[in-house]
């Protein structure tokens, strides 16, 4: 299992609910394309999985 992973985002959050644009502010995500590195844990899984549709998801 990787020790980290990169998370993207790749769609914009203009039409989505305010609990997924909360959820995208508190990974860091800010613009389109930006990428954070962020420890791999049950915390930040359950974070992406919430808005699996607005971001992509790579371990590394």
């Amino acid at each position: 299992m990787a020790d980290k992973v990169k998370v993207t985002l790749v769609k914009s959050p203009i039409g989505a609910i305010p609990k997924h644009k909360k959820t995208l502010e508190a990974l860091g995500l800010r613009k389109l394309h930006h990428t954070v590195e962020l420890p791999n844990n049950a915390a930040t899984k359950g974070m992406t999985d919430q808005v699996r549709h607005l971001v992509k998801v790579e371990e590394i």
